[in-house]
């Protein structure tokens, strides 16, 4: 028992003397106090457990993955086709500063001859909010014909998009387009899918805000767990 339970139930047990004079009162309160530190300490425990879960299970991934994983639509080999999955579109139906150098990428394989076609992997459930619309529309401005996108409208996390690009698609061999923090794990999703898949490593760290990526980051370790527990 630490020092602060000890001053802690001292401090109690004199209150229930005063108030109480019994005895039975102040086993009861020594138990209930005991339970609490049990409870403090199994609780401390489970967080240890669970970060050194989730630290792990990143460096797996990254570690498994790293083969499989560029920096630059340069270093790319040839595939058929570039999956850029989605990444935000704001009110007026642009795109976020994330997806937009995410569709870049996928622009610049595509111009490289590294692919022949494009898939637009992202949410478009409803008309309001038309991710792949956006991400299609932006390819079309930059000189990527109609004829080579494809877009997948239910792409709604990065699960799905690797699993529907297998199922819905008949995708077996693709380079995937994200940022460097998110590429692993869609890497490792893809791979233990069935797609014979590499990625390019969009910049993110110091391109975006700090405050930003530590969200993102913090984020993509417990989606990381979640990937290992679904595709085990």
């Amino acid at each position: 028992m630490s020092r602060s339970t000890v001053w802690l139930w001292g401090i109690t047990a004199g209150c229930c003397l005063t108030l109480q004079g019994s005895v039975s009162f102040l086993v009861r309160m020594n138990r209930i106090l005991m339970l609490l530190t049990s409870l403090v300490g199994g609780l401390a425990w489970s967080v240890f457990v669970l970060a050194i879960a989730v630290i792990g299970c990143g460096l797996y991934v990254r570690h498994v993955t790293r083969p499989y994983r560029v920096d630059s639509p340069d270093a790319a080999t040839v595939y058929p086709v570039a999956i850029v999955f989605g990444a935000g579109v704001w009110e007026d139906g642009t795109p976020t500063p994330m997806l937009a150098d995410r569709v870049r990428a996928g622009i610049a394989l595509y111009q490289l001859g590294k692919v022949d076609r494009l898939l637009m992997s992202g949410d478009n459930r409803v008309p309001e909010y038309n991710e792949v619309g956006a991400m299609r529309q932006f390819a079309i401005d930059r000189g990527v014909p109609e004829t080579a996108i494809l877009v997948d409208r239910f792409g709604l996390n990065t699960y799905a998009t690797c699993d529907r690009a297998r199922r819905e698609f008949g995708i077996d061999r693709a380079i995937l387009v994200t940022q460097a923090y998110h590429l692993p794990r869609a890497v490792y999703i893809c791979r233990r899918l069935g797609i014979e898949a590499i990625g390019v490593g969009v910049r993110d760290w110091g391109v975006y805000r700090y405050r930003s990526m530590v969200e993102y980051s913090l984020r993509e370790a417990f989606a990381t767990v979640k990937a290992w527990w679904q595709t085990r």
